[in-house]
């Protein structure tokens, strides 16, 4: 047997300790993971919330004296006021659809015309599509009766999904008053994060990284939720105004659309057909339709002053980011996912360009 020396066992022991002191670091972190982790995306969104509004707390601190924490009171309630409008307005356009379409359906006034004939002509899928159109027209009862199980899967899953949206709205409630804390302490938080990005990477580079997520935070929350919001906001008071059907899903709809940087003319062209089609071409119907296809393309505008502050994230990264929060994390993945994903690339590529210096196997950036 080889005798083991002092030198070898010292370093089995050293080993040892440095094994078994990682795995207590590791439990730990999973641990306070765990506990965290419910409470993930209302954090994330509250710092987001923060770090977007403590420019307006800044400049309010002249007119309003020094008091931070007297000043995001006031921002606090200011926007939970402002939320409250369009959440009004969308609850109370889905409960007035409900009871339209249940009187309706009481009265026995609801009668689906039969198909053209070109429907059948369609490619693949006309003839099925017109079969059961025809049925719809003529015998409604013994065709609900056959899909009632999909119509029962489709109704429980869109209510799921409404009952996630007010979920996300509440969530957003608590996120705000939770940033009026977060800005409250607005300075020493900012001492904080200069802090642990100087000890993530090094002294010389922490404020350096403190700015850019910053920055990153402030364009994307302003530059893409910010203008889905005021277009949201300008195409639902048209909307409403009009008295369109279902006013609040079609402005929640646009809402979802400009954060996934889809055109909201896909809402906003069938409305103003729609229109059209039942009211005809009047003074009140031409007002309508120009305002609202203005509406649906402000975006364009608001996209360059805002958005183009600060850096410059590419619209593929936001789209991903959007569709990949909502998959994970529902409504509210959806807001924030954009931010969290524009903040990873901004970072990826700020490693990739901080190439050590006299280094020749490394190309210049260009």
């Amino acid at each position: 047997m080889v005798p083991t020396s002092s030198s070898e066992k010292a370093f089995t022991r050293s080993l040892l300790d440095v094994l078994i002191r990682a795995g207590l670091i590791a439990v730990l972190v999973l641990f306070c993971f765990e506990i965290f982790s419910p409470f993930r995306d209302l954090m994330l969104w509250s710092l987001i919330l923060a770090i977007t509004l403590y420019p307006l707390q800044e400049r309010l601190k002249g007119p309003l004296g020094q008091k931070d924490g007297r000043i995001a009171t006031l921002i606090v309630l200011v926007a939970i006021v402002v939320l409250m409008v369009p959440i009004y307005l969308l609850v109370t356009s889905i409960a007035d659809s409900v009871e339209h379409a249940m009187t309706i359906i009481r009265d026995g006034k609801f009668h689906i015309p039969p198909p053209a004939d070109s429907v059948a002509e369609w490619p693949l899928v006309g003839k099925s599509i017109s079969a059961v159109w025809l049925q719809a027209s003529t015998d409604l009862p013994d065709l609900t009766a056959k899909y009632l199980p999909q119509i029962k899967h489709f109704s429980v899953g869109f209510l799921a999904k409404l009952a996630g949206v007010g979920m996300g709205f509440l969530t957003f409630i608590f996120a705000l008053i939770i940033a009026g804390i977060f800005m409250a302490y607005g300075e020493s938080g900012r001492r904080s994060a200069i802090q642990i990005a100087s000890r993530v990477s090094d002294p010389g580079k922490g404020p350096k990284i403190a700015e850019l997520c910053t920055a990153t935070i402030r364009a994307v929350a302003l530059g893409v939720v910010g203008i889905a919001f005021i277009q949201m906001l300008l195409v639902g008071i048209g909307f409403v105004l009009k008295g369109v059907p279902g006013a609040g899903l079609l402005a929640l709809a646009v809402l979802l659309l400009g954060i996934m940087q889809l055109p909201a003319t896909l809402i906003t062209l069938p409305v103003i057909a729609y229109v059209f089609a039942t009211e005809g071409a009047s003074t009140v119907t031409i007002i309508f339709a120009i305002y609202v296809f203005i509406a649906g393309l402000v975006d364009n505008v608001l996209k360059p002053l805002l958005l183009g502050r600060g850096v410059d994230v590419p619209m593929p990264v936001v789209l991903i980011g959007a569709l990949g929060g909502m998959v994970t994390s529902g409504i509210l993945g959806l807001f924030i996912g954009p931010v969290v994903l524009a903040v990873g690339y901004q970072l990826f590529w700020q490693w990739v360009e901080d190439q050590p210096p006299n280094r020749p196997d490394v190309p210049p950036t260009l």
